[in-house]
């Protein structure tokens, strides 16, 4: 953790782009934060959806409208969606959800999935709410990997699970529900959308079976391999 935090281009980054803290619904705890960075010139910017930060919702199609009212406070038409793991999941269900009057113009999946039911975890779904912070944050640290890694990715496992440490029990409940609520991708919906799928060939989180399905429901997209990287590429891998 500490060598991420200190590296210079995070600490540039923290030091350069401000953290923006934006309600768009009328409840205020709905609050959006993200950093804001590159030219404001770009009508269709690339907005990217980790695992971790998002204001607390408990049902998809509820995520899925605070995210549109999100861009039109933004007043942005249409954006290019990264997401990673349950990010690419509800950027999926976001393209999917506004496929009539698109606003998602290419989607990049990295260590993603298309069906909650693979985590076997959706009958416990409805339930997370009530669990204390300690066991939810067990459920997550048992998808990040065990054993020796190398330094990159142990310092991407450290960062992650301090970051898992500053969310509140609502936070993590809201985001396991919507991890494990029965839901699947419709494939037919989104199919104009190009799609690119980022995928590892060390320990993830996520099965064989998981990634074949996302290649059968996107076969003309784009795939980028990496050879290690784990759950968080996007930490320990250039």
């Amino acid at each position: 953790m500490e060598e991420i935090k200190v590296s210079p281009d995070y600490n540039w980054f923290r030091s350069t782009v401000p953290l923006k803290k934006i309600i768009v619904d009328d409840d205020d705890s709905k609050v959006w934060s993200l950093y804001d960075a590159g030219p404001k010139s770009i009508r269709c910017p690339i907005i990217f959806l980790p695992p971790l930060q998002y204001p607390v919702y408990w049902d998809l199609m509820e995520f899925c409208d605070g995210f549109r009212k999100l861009l039109d406070h933004l007043q942005l038409d249409k954006v290019h969606l990264f997401g990673a793991s349950l990010g690419g999941f509800l950027a999926q269900k976001f393209a999917e959800c506004t496929h009539k009057s698109p606003r998602v113009h290419s989607l990049i999946l990295c260590n993603s999935f298309s069906d909650t039911s693979i985590f076997n975890q959706t009958w416990t779904a409805n339930s997370f709410w009530l669990m204390p912070a300690f066991m939810l944050k067990k459920i997550v640290l048992g998808n990040f990997a065990k054993g020796p890694v190398d330094s990159k990715m142990a310092d991407a496992i450290d960062f992650m699970v301090d970051r898992l440490e500053s969310l509140n029990q609502s936070e993590l409940a809201s985001r396991l529900t919507l991890n494990c609520q029965n839901s699947y991708v419709e494939p037919h919906k989104i199919k104009d959308v190009a799609v690119t799928i980022i995928d590892v060939f060390d320990q993830s989180a996520l099965s064989l079976e998981a990634k074949e399905e996302m290649y059968k429901l996107y076969p003309n997209a784009r795939r980028a391999h990496l050879k290690t990287g784990g759950n968080f590429p996007y930490l320990c891998e250039q």
